[in-house]
Protein backbone atom coordinates (compact mmCIF):
# COMPACT_ATOMS: atom_id res chain seq x y z
CA UNK A 1 0.00 0.00 0.00
CA UNK A 2 1.78 3.84 -1.12
CA UNK A 3 1.73 6.00 1.63
CA UNK A 4 0.32 8.68 -0.80
CA UNK A 5 -2.75 6.44 -0.55
CA UNK A 6 -3.29 6.21 3.04
CA UNK A 7 -2.21 9.90 3.06
CA UNK A 8 -5.10 10.37 0.95
CA UNK A 9 -7.90 8.88 2.34
CA UNK A 10 -7.78 11.89 5.39
CA UNK A 11 -6.83 14.70 3.86
CA UNK A 12 -8.55 14.57 -0.17
CA UNK A 13 -11.19 16.73 -0.43
CA UNK A 14 -11.83 17.40 2.94
CA UNK A 15 -14.00 20.41 1.84
CA UNK A 16 -17.08 20.95 4.12
CA UNK A 17 -16.27 22.89 7.53
CA UNK A 18 -18.77 22.42 10.53
CA UNK A 19 -17.24 25.62 13.33
CA UNK A 20 -16.95 24.36 16.71
CA UNK A 21 -16.06 26.25 19.85
CA UNK A 22 -13.92 23.95 20.71
CA UNK A 23 -11.60 22.80 18.05
CA UNK A 24 -12.41 25.37 15.52
CA UNK A 25 -12.76 23.94 12.11
CA UNK A 26 -13.54 20.43 11.84
CA UNK A 27 -13.30 19.00 8.11
CA UNK A 28 -15.44 16.43 6.54
CA UNK A 29 -15.01 15.47 2.75
CA UNK A 30 -18.87 14.28 1.13
CA UNK A 31 -18.91 10.84 2.30
CA UNK A 32 -18.41 12.15 6.20
CA UNK A 33 -20.75 14.64 5.54
CA UNK A 34 -23.60 12.75 4.22
CA UNK A 35 -22.83 9.90 7.34
CA UNK A 36 -22.87 13.09 9.43
CA UNK A 37 -26.28 14.02 8.18
CA UNK A 38 -27.93 10.49 8.59
CA UNK A 39 -30.94 10.80 11.42
CA UNK A 40 -29.00 8.19 13.14
CA UNK A 41 -26.46 10.68 13.79
CA UNK A 42 -28.38 13.91 14.20
CA UNK A 43 -30.81 12.10 17.11
CA UNK A 44 -27.08 12.50 18.85
CA UNK A 45 -28.35 16.50 18.94
CA UNK A 46 -31.61 15.58 21.15
CA UNK A 47 -28.98 13.85 23.71
CA UNK A 48 -27.26 16.20 25.96
CA UNK A 49 -23.66 15.19 26.72
CA UNK A 50 -23.74 15.39 30.00
CA UNK A 51 -27.21 14.44 31.10
CA UNK A 52 -28.16 16.79 34.03
CA UNK A 53 -25.12 18.33 34.83
CA UNK A 54 -26.51 21.12 33.66
CA UNK A 55 -28.77 22.09 36.51
CA UNK A 56 -25.29 22.59 38.03
CA UNK A 57 -23.65 23.97 35.37
CA UNK A 58 -25.82 26.00 32.87
CA UNK A 59 -23.58 25.84 29.98
CA UNK A 60 -23.03 22.20 30.15
CA UNK A 61 -25.76 21.94 27.42
CA UNK A 62 -23.73 20.50 24.33
CA UNK A 63 -24.85 17.06 22.75
CA UNK A 64 -23.54 13.92 21.68
CA UNK A 65 -23.51 14.79 18.03
CA UNK A 66 -21.26 17.93 18.94
CA UNK A 67 -18.98 15.68 21.12
CA UNK A 68 -19.30 12.46 18.55
CA UNK A 69 -17.68 15.19 15.54
CA UNK A 70 -14.95 16.01 18.25
CA UNK A 71 -14.11 12.21 18.80
CA UNK A 72 -13.91 12.49 14.37
CA UNK A 73 -12.04 15.45 14.38
CA UNK A 74 -9.69 13.87 17.15
CA UNK A 75 -9.21 10.66 15.57
CA UNK A 76 -8.34 12.13 11.81
CA UNK A 77 -5.72 14.45 13.63
CA UNK A 78 -4.26 11.16 15.11
CA UNK A 79 -4.35 9.16 12.16
CA UNK A 80 -2.80 12.37 10.20
CA UNK A 81 0.23 12.10 12.81
CA UNK A 82 0.73 8.55 12.41
CA UNK A 83 0.91 8.50 9.60
CA UNK A 84 4.23 10.09 9.87
CA UNK A 85 5.74 6.79 10.93
CA UNK A 86 4.92 3.23 10.51
CA UNK A 87 1.85 2.44 8.35
CA UNK A 88 2.74 -1.10 7.87
CA UNK A 89 -0.55 -1.97 9.42
CA UNK A 90 -2.84 0.62 8.02
CA UNK A 91 -5.32 0.55 4.83
CA UNK A 92 -6.92 3.48 2.99
CA UNK A 93 -10.40 0.96 3.71
CA UNK A 94 -9.16 0.75 6.95
CA UNK A 95 -8.45 4.43 8.12
CA UNK A 96 -11.87 5.24 6.89
CA UNK A 97 -14.12 2.64 8.71
CA UNK A 98 -12.09 4.26 11.86
CA UNK A 99 -13.21 7.51 11.10
CA UNK A 100 -16.73 6.75 10.65
CA UNK A 101 -16.57 4.36 14.02
CA UNK A 102 -15.33 7.74 15.62
CA UNK A 103 -18.55 9.79 14.11
CA UNK A 104 -21.15 6.51 15.05
CA UNK A 105 -19.64 5.26 18.40
CA UNK A 106 -22.23 6.86 20.59
CA UNK A 107 -24.97 6.22 17.70
CA UNK A 108 -26.47 3.83 20.12
CA UNK A 109 -26.47 6.23 23.78
CA UNK A 110 -28.86 6.26 26.12
CA UNK A 111 -30.82 9.92 27.37
CA UNK A 112 -29.49 10.85 31.09
CA UNK A 113 -26.52 8.13 29.99
CA UNK A 114 -24.96 7.73 34.20
CA UNK A 115 -28.34 7.44 35.46
CA UNK A 116 -28.82 4.00 33.11
CA UNK A 117 -25.22 3.09 33.61
CA UNK A 118 -25.42 0.59 36.08
CA UNK A 119 -29.23 -1.14 35.18
CA UNK A 120 -28.89 -4.17 33.09
CA UNK A 121 -29.12 -3.03 29.82
CA UNK A 122 -27.88 -3.37 26.58
CA UNK A 123 -24.65 -1.56 26.02
CA UNK A 124 -24.45 1.15 23.82
CA UNK A 125 -21.80 -0.21 21.93
CA UNK A 126 -24.07 -3.49 20.87
CA UNK A 127 -27.00 -0.94 19.88
CA UNK A 128 -24.45 0.86 17.73
CA UNK A 129 -24.18 -2.30 15.76
CA UNK A 130 -27.57 -2.99 15.81
CA UNK A 131 -28.37 0.26 14.22
CA UNK A 132 -25.69 -0.14 11.46
CA UNK A 133 -27.17 -3.62 10.85
CA UNK A 134 -30.79 -2.17 10.47
CA UNK A 135 -30.99 1.20 9.00
CA UNK A 136 -30.47 0.94 5.32
CA UNK A 137 -29.58 4.29 4.66
CA UNK A 138 -27.16 4.72 7.21
CA UNK A 139 -25.41 1.15 6.39
CA UNK A 140 -25.04 2.83 2.65
CA UNK A 141 -23.89 6.03 4.33
CA UNK A 142 -20.75 4.11 5.61
CA UNK A 143 -20.21 2.48 2.38
CA UNK A 144 -20.21 5.82 0.49
CA UNK A 145 -17.87 6.89 3.07
CA UNK A 146 -15.50 4.56 1.76
CA UNK A 147 -15.63 2.34 5.17
CA UNK A 148 -17.11 -1.32 5.43
CA UNK A 149 -20.04 -1.27 7.92
CA UNK A 150 -18.54 -4.61 9.24
CA UNK A 151 -15.40 -3.15 10.34
CA UNK A 152 -17.20 -0.15 11.55
CA UNK A 153 -19.07 -2.13 14.12
CA UNK A 154 -15.73 -4.55 15.04
CA UNK A 155 -13.97 -1.32 16.19
CA UNK A 156 -17.21 -0.25 18.13
CA UNK A 157 -17.87 -2.72 19.62
CA UNK A 158 -14.81 -5.31 21.38
CA UNK A 159 -16.60 -8.37 21.40
CA UNK A 160 -17.23 -8.94 17.78
CA UNK A 161 -14.17 -10.47 16.07
CA UNK A 162 -11.60 -8.60 14.34
CA UNK A 163 -8.65 -8.66 12.30
CA UNK A 164 -5.09 -7.21 13.33
CA UNK A 165 -5.45 -4.23 11.87
CA UNK A 166 -9.03 -3.42 13.18
CA UNK A 167 -7.95 -4.33 16.64
CA UNK A 168 -5.49 -1.69 16.43
CA UNK A 169 -8.32 0.86 15.29
CA UNK A 170 -10.25 -0.58 18.10
CA UNK A 171 -7.52 0.64 20.46
CA UNK A 172 -7.09 3.44 19.43
CA UNK A 173 -10.88 4.28 19.94
CA UNK A 174 -11.27 2.60 23.00
CA UNK A 175 -8.01 2.89 24.80
CA UNK A 176 -6.25 5.44 27.36
CA UNK A 177 -5.05 8.06 24.93
CA UNK A 178 -8.34 7.72 22.77
CA UNK A 179 -10.06 10.63 20.73
CA UNK A 180 -13.10 9.87 23.25
CA UNK A 181 -11.54 10.40 26.15
CA UNK A 182 -9.66 13.20 24.36
CA UNK A 183 -12.50 15.45 23.48
CA UNK A 184 -15.19 14.94 26.15
CA UNK A 185 -12.44 15.61 28.96
CA UNK A 186 -11.80 19.28 26.89
CA UNK A 187 -15.39 19.57 25.84
CA UNK A 188 -16.99 19.03 29.04
CA UNK A 189 -14.75 21.55 31.22
CA UNK A 190 -15.07 23.84 28.20
CA UNK A 191 -19.08 23.93 28.50
CA UNK A 192 -19.46 23.31 32.49
CA UNK A 193 -16.86 26.64 32.46
CA UNK A 194 -14.15 24.83 34.55
CA UNK A 195 -10.71 24.69 34.04
CA UNK A 196 -9.76 21.02 35.08
CA UNK A 197 -10.13 18.76 31.80
CA UNK A 198 -8.38 21.32 29.53
CA UNK A 199 -5.52 19.20 27.76
CA UNK A 200 -3.03 20.26 24.98
CA UNK A 201 -4.12 17.63 22.76
CA UNK A 202 -2.24 19.02 19.84
CA UNK A 203 1.42 17.77 22.02
CA UNK A 204 0.23 14.43 22.64
CA UNK A 205 -1.12 13.68 19.51
CA UNK A 206 2.54 14.49 18.07
CA UNK A 207 3.79 12.24 20.68
CA UNK A 208 1.79 9.17 19.32
CA UNK A 209 3.29 6.24 18.09
CA UNK A 210 2.57 2.58 16.99
CA UNK A 211 4.21 0.02 19.47
CA UNK A 212 3.37 -4.04 19.07
CA UNK A 213 -0.11 -2.81 18.10
CA UNK A 214 -1.30 -0.50 20.17
CA UNK A 215 -0.79 3.57 20.79
CA UNK A 216 2.41 4.54 22.79
CA UNK A 217 4.10 7.79 23.90
CA UNK A 218 7.41 9.33 23.20
CA UNK A 219 9.27 9.23 26.91
CA UNK A 220 8.88 13.11 27.21
CA UNK A 221 4.99 13.28 26.87
CA UNK A 222 4.54 11.00 29.92
CA UNK A 223 3.71 14.04 32.02
CA UNK A 224 1.12 14.98 29.20
CA UNK A 225 -1.17 11.48 30.35
CA UNK A 226 -0.26 12.23 33.87
CA UNK A 227 -2.46 15.53 32.89
CA UNK A 228 -4.74 14.03 31.28
CA UNK A 229 -5.27 11.21 34.17
CA UNK A 230 -5.29 13.85 37.06
CA UNK A 231 -7.74 15.96 35.27
CA UNK A 232 -10.32 12.81 34.68
CA UNK A 233 -9.90 12.46 38.27
CA UNK A 234 -10.84 16.54 39.06
CA UNK A 235 -13.82 16.27 35.97
CA UNK A 236 -14.95 13.45 37.89
CA UNK A 237 -14.80 15.29 41.49
CA UNK A 238 -15.74 18.55 40.35
CA UNK A 239 -18.29 17.95 37.63
CA UNK A 240 -19.56 14.72 36.69
CA UNK A 241 -20.20 13.45 40.48
CA UNK A 242 -20.76 16.93 41.85
CA UNK A 243 -23.66 16.12 44.82
CA UNK A 244 -26.39 17.81 42.45
CA UNK A 245 -25.41 15.69 39.70
CA UNK A 246 -25.31 12.84 41.85
CA UNK A 247 -29.22 13.88 42.94
CA UNK A 248 -30.06 14.07 39.68
CA UNK A 249 -28.85 11.10 38.43
CA UNK A 250 -29.93 9.18 41.52
CA UNK A 251 -33.35 10.27 41.18
CA UNK A 252 -33.43 9.55 37.55
CA UNK A 253 -32.08 6.00 38.31
CA UNK A 254 -34.72 5.57 41.10
CA UNK A 255 -37.41 6.47 39.30
CA UNK A 256 -36.77 3.96 36.53
CA UNK A 257 -35.70 1.50 39.02
CA UNK A 258 -39.21 1.40 40.55
CA UNK A 259 -40.52 1.33 37.09
CA UNK A 260 -39.05 -1.58 36.06
CA UNK A 261 -39.74 -3.76 38.95
CA UNK A 262 -43.79 -2.36 39.17
CA UNK A 263 -43.80 -2.80 35.52
CA UNK A 264 -44.72 0.37 34.02
CA UNK A 265 -42.00 -0.11 31.80
CA UNK A 266 -39.51 -2.98 30.31
CA UNK A 267 -36.10 -2.36 29.60
CA UNK A 268 -36.62 -2.38 25.77
CA UNK A 269 -38.44 0.98 26.42
CA UNK A 270 -35.45 2.69 27.07
CA UNK A 271 -33.43 1.67 23.34
CA UNK A 272 -32.54 4.08 20.81
CA UNK A 273 -34.88 7.19 22.56
CA UNK A 274 -33.16 11.06 23.41
CA UNK A 275 -33.76 13.01 25.50
CA UNK A 276 -37.25 13.87 24.65
CA UNK A 277 -38.66 10.48 24.35
CA UNK A 278 -37.31 10.04 27.86
CA UNK A 279 -38.97 12.78 29.10
CA UNK A 280 -42.41 12.27 27.13
CA UNK A 281 -42.11 8.43 28.88
CA UNK A 282 -42.26 9.86 32.56
CA UNK A 283 -44.98 12.54 31.45
CA UNK A 284 -46.95 9.21 29.70
CA UNK A 285 -46.61 7.52 32.88
CA UNK A 286 -47.79 11.19 35.33
CA UNK A 287 -49.64 9.30 37.63
CA UNK A 288 -46.72 6.50 38.75
CA UNK A 289 -45.74 8.56 41.51
CA UNK A 290 -41.89 8.02 41.22
CA UNK A 291 -42.11 9.08 38.27
CA UNK A 292 -42.33 12.24 39.21
CA UNK A 293 -38.89 12.32 40.24
CA UNK A 294 -37.85 12.72 36.48
CA UNK A 295 -40.51 15.62 36.53
CA UNK A 296 -38.34 17.26 39.74
CA UNK A 297 -35.13 16.99 38.03
CA UNK A 298 -36.49 18.31 34.78
CA UNK A 299 -37.27 21.44 36.78
CA UNK A 300 -34.14 21.40 38.70
CA UNK A 301 -35.85 20.78 42.26
CA UNK A 302 -33.10 18.22 43.25
CA UNK A 303 -33.51 15.88 46.68
CA UNK A 304 -30.95 17.19 49.02
CA UNK A 305 -27.60 15.27 50.09
CA UNK A 306 -28.41 15.07 54.10
CA UNK A 307 -25.63 11.70 54.67
CA UNK A 308 -22.20 10.50 52.97
CA UNK A 309 -19.30 8.59 54.29
CA UNK A 310 -16.25 6.88 52.18
CA UNK A 311 -17.11 3.98 50.53
CA UNK A 312 -15.98 0.87 52.04
CA UNK A 313 -15.20 -2.62 50.24
CA UNK A 314 -16.32 -4.53 53.12
CA UNK A 315 -19.06 -2.21 54.49
CA UNK A 316 -22.55 -3.70 55.52
CA UNK A 317 -24.22 -0.95 53.78
CA UNK A 318 -22.09 -1.36 50.26
CA UNK A 319 -22.97 -5.55 50.78
CA UNK A 320 -26.64 -4.69 51.01
CA UNK A 321 -27.23 -2.00 48.25
CA UNK A 322 -24.85 -3.63 45.61
CA UNK A 323 -27.27 -4.63 43.86
CA UNK A 324 -29.96 -2.22 43.09
CA UNK A 325 -32.96 -3.73 43.66
CA UNK A 326 -31.83 -4.82 46.73
CA UNK A 327 -30.90 -1.26 47.22
CA UNK A 328 -34.45 -0.35 47.29
CA UNK A 329 -35.69 -2.54 49.71
CA UNK A 330 -32.98 -1.23 52.15
CA UNK A 331 -34.11 2.18 51.03
CA UNK A 332 -37.44 1.41 51.81
CA UNK A 333 -36.79 0.40 55.56
CA UNK A 334 -34.98 4.03 56.02
CA UNK A 335 -38.33 5.59 54.54
CA UNK A 336 -40.77 3.48 56.99
CA UNK A 337 -38.20 5.02 59.80
CA UNK A 338 -38.60 8.24 58.70
CA UNK A 339 -42.05 8.63 57.98
CA UNK A 340 -43.08 8.05 61.67
CA UNK A 341 -42.00 11.48 61.87
CA UNK A 342 -42.38 12.96 58.38
CA UNK A 343 -45.71 11.39 57.12
CA UNK A 344 -45.68 14.12 53.90
CA UNK A 345 -42.50 12.00 52.93
CA UNK A 346 -42.64 9.77 49.38
CA UNK A 347 -41.23 6.43 49.60
CA UNK A 348 -39.08 7.50 46.14
CA UNK A 349 -37.74 10.65 47.77
CA UNK A 350 -35.68 8.56 49.92
CA UNK A 351 -32.44 7.36 47.77
CA UNK A 352 -29.01 5.46 48.76
CA UNK A 353 -26.82 6.90 46.08
CA UNK A 354 -23.22 4.45 45.69
CA UNK A 355 -20.86 5.85 42.83
CA UNK A 356 -19.34 3.10 40.43
CA UNK A 357 -15.37 2.61 40.55
CA UNK A 358 -13.56 4.25 37.88
CA UNK A 359 -10.24 3.44 37.17
CA UNK A 360 -6.84 6.04 36.55
CA UNK A 361 -4.53 2.91 35.79
CA UNK A 362 -3.51 3.23 32.28
CA UNK A 363 -1.54 0.30 30.06
CA UNK A 364 -0.29 2.52 27.42
CA UNK A 365 3.69 1.95 26.89
CA UNK A 366 6.05 4.47 27.00
CA UNK A 367 9.43 5.03 24.69
CA UNK A 368 11.78 5.99 26.60
CA UNK A 369 15.24 6.82 25.02
CA UNK A 370 17.28 5.55 27.57
CA UNK A 371 14.98 2.34 29.30
CA UNK A 372 13.33 1.45 26.10
CA UNK A 373 9.40 0.75 25.80
CA UNK A 374 8.19 0.51 29.56
CA UNK A 375 4.53 0.31 30.60
CA UNK A 376 3.48 3.92 31.97
CA UNK A 377 2.76 2.66 35.46
CA UNK A 378 6.77 1.93 35.43
CA UNK A 379 7.71 5.58 34.27
CA UNK A 380 5.26 7.64 36.18
CA UNK A 381 5.53 8.54 39.88
CA UNK A 382 2.55 9.79 40.48
CA UNK A 383 -0.19 7.09 38.78
CA UNK A 384 1.44 4.03 40.00
CA UNK A 385 -0.69 1.21 40.84
CA UNK A 386 -1.11 1.82 44.86
CA UNK A 387 -1.47 5.50 43.58
CA UNK A 388 -3.66 5.08 41.15
CA UNK A 389 -6.30 3.16 43.81
CA UNK A 390 -6.12 6.14 46.14
CA UNK A 391 -7.28 8.30 43.45
CA UNK A 392 -10.42 6.00 43.20
CA UNK A 393 -10.82 5.41 46.70
CA UNK A 394 -10.59 9.30 47.12
CA UNK A 395 -13.87 9.50 45.10
CA UNK A 396 -16.49 6.91 46.07
CA UNK A 397 -18.92 7.11 49.06
CA UNK A 398 -21.97 6.29 49.66
CA UNK A 399 -25.11 8.89 49.90
CA UNK A 400 -28.50 9.58 51.03
CA UNK A 401 -30.39 12.20 49.15
CA UNK A 402 -33.71 12.66 50.41
CA UNK A 403 -36.35 16.65 51.08
CA UNK A 404 -33.78 19.21 52.58
CA UNK A 405 -36.63 19.34 55.40
CA UNK A 406 -35.58 15.76 56.72
CA UNK A 407 -33.53 16.19 59.80
CA UNK A 408 -29.59 15.32 59.06
CA UNK A 409 -29.04 13.89 62.13
CA UNK A 410 -32.23 11.53 62.20
CA UNK A 411 -31.07 10.43 58.89
CA UNK A 412 -27.88 9.28 60.36
CA UNK A 413 -29.21 8.12 63.70
CA UNK A 414 -31.55 5.23 61.15
CA UNK A 415 -28.37 4.65 59.08
CA UNK A 416 -25.93 3.48 61.90
CA UNK A 417 -28.96 1.97 63.75
CA UNK A 418 -28.81 -0.28 61.43
CA UNK A 419 -25.17 -1.41 61.02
Amino acid sequence: MTKTKLISAVNEDFDHIIKDPLWNDIKLDDGFKNLFLEPAVQKLDRIRQNGPACHVYPGAVHTRLSHSLGVYHTGRLIMQSLLNYDTSMLSPEGIRSFLAACLLHDIGHFPYAHSLKELSIREHEELACQLIDEDHSLKEAVRSAGADPEAVKAIIDKNKPCSEEIDLYRNILSGALDPDKLDYLNRDAFFAGVPYGLQDNSYIISSMRLYKNRIALTGDAVSSLEHLLFSKYLMYRNVYWHKGVRSATSMIKKALLQGLQDRIISYDDLYFIDDHEFENLAFKHKDYKPFRLIRAVADNQLLSRLWKKDYEEDGRLERECSDLFSRLEVEASIYRELRKRYRELDPSQVIIDIQEPVSFESSTMILDDEKGPIPFDQATRIFTHQASALFTGALRSVSLFAPSYVSRELVKEIIYGMQ
